[in-house]
Parts: structure tokens; C-alpha cells; sequence
């Protein structure tokens, strides 16, 4: 088999378990608090690191057994090298994104903090109600550049699996 081949099954796989794993296997506890920080009215960083944390291996506990699945039903070549330190490297950056201040700090040095505000009530063309009310969405820039940065380094991930 090719390492193309395992590098797109590997991916597909991360892909999946990804997005089951940010949407049905995360808290609304989680969710609600892994980005609370010190500078957050009336919390700390502690909960919001725990509560990330609490994620992040949630996450990757599923993406573990979509791999595995994956690797045994197809008979994939990969070593535990390459999934140790492929989990590893997108179970880090998954935290780092998530803790929401990293960000949202990526997307001022990169120029994308408007986009970044879209679909909230901070941006000047939010979604409003017939009334004139915000309206709340979860299509927000936020959310997009979020998933955006995770799909990167599922990517990454998926070619050191296949890779090491």
C-alpha cells in the first residue's frame, strides 16, 4: 500500500472521528468554559484549562479508536511512532486553538479579526431577528477559522502517521 494511500485513509479517518468528537463527544460544559482565562469576568484559567483539557482527550480517545479501526480493518501500515506523534502534535494544537484567546490572537497578527467577529453581535452585519434583535447563529468566523486551523493539522497529523 502506498503511503498515500494510508496518508488518505489515515485522513479520512481523523476527519470523521473530528467532528464527532468537537460536536457529540465534547460537554456543553466543556464547550461553554475551555476558553475561560484569567481576564474573563469572574473566572479562572484554571477551569478553562481543565475544561479543555477534559476535551482534548475526549478527542483524542475517539480519533484513537477511529484509527484503530481503520489500521486493522484495512490493514494499514503505520507504526506507533507515527501515531503517537501524529495524535500528539494535533491533540497540542486542538488545546492551543481552543483555549480561544490563541486564537483569536492568531487571527489579529494575520489580519483576519473581522472575519473573526462575523455572525457575532461585535460585527457591524450580524444576524439579526425580525425585530432587530441579534439573532445567534453558529455560523460564525470564529467557528470557521476554528475548524479551519483544526483541518490543517489533521492534515499534518495524518501525513506523520503515514509518514513515520
Amino acid at each position: 500500500m502506498t503511503a498515500a494511500a494510508v496518508f488518505a485513509a489515515v485522513f479520512i479517518a481523523l476527519y470523521v472521528a473530528h467532528s464527532v468528537g468537537d460536536h457529540w463527544v465534547q460537554t456543553s460544559h466543556q464547550a461553554a468554559h475551555k476558553g475561560e482565562n484569567d481576564k474573563s469576568p469572574g473566572q479562572s484559567s484554571r477551569t478553562g484549562r481543565l475544561a479543555c483539557t477534559l476535551h482534548v482527550i475526549g478527542l483524542t480517545i475517539t480519533k484513537g479508536i477511529a484509527l484503530a479501526a481503520v489500521v486493522l480493518v484495512l490493514d494499514l501500515p503505520v507504526t506507533v511512532t507515527g501515531l503517537v506523534v501524529g495524535l500528539g502534535i494535533d491533540a497540542a494544537t486542538h488545546w492551543w486553538a481552543d483555549r480561544r484567546s490563541t486564537l483569536a490572537w492568531l487571527a489579529k497578527v494575520t489580519g483576519k479579526t473581522e472575519f473573526l467577529s462575523l455572525g457575532t453581535p461585535a460585527h457591524p452585519a450580524h444576524p439579526v431577528t425580525t425585530s432587530g434583535g441579534y439573532a445567534p447563529t453558529l455560523g460564525t468566523g470564529a467557528y470557521a477559522l476554528d475548524q479551519s486551523f483544526h483541518h490543517l493539522f489533521l492534515g499534518v497529523a495524518a501525513l506523520l502517521i503515514a509518514a513515520l
